[in-house]
């Protein structure tokens, strides 16, 4: 397939993130950082949260949100 064969949409993203791997459910750019509201280009998303369903931009933002979450932040 090319480019030209479907068309693309610059916004954000739809995803099911599952372990380990995660779904696009509808096509998008980017996913936005449940924690710092950073754009998270759709080939650069590495950290996400299963339970919760959100994406992060890095390893810090993850955490932050645990902490948040579990009450320890």
């Amino acid at each position: 397939m090319n480019r030209f064969e479907l068309p693309r949409n610059n916004g954000q993203a739809v995803v099911r993130y599952l372990d380990g791997d995660f779904q696009i459910i509808a096509n998008g750019t980017h996913v936005v950082c449940a924690v710092t509201g950073r754009t998270i280009p759709i080939d650069e998303l590495k950290y996400w949260s299963v339970e919760r369903q959100e994406a992060y931009v890095d390893a810090q933002a993850s955490l932050d949100r645990h902490l948040q979450v579990t009450g320890q932040g």
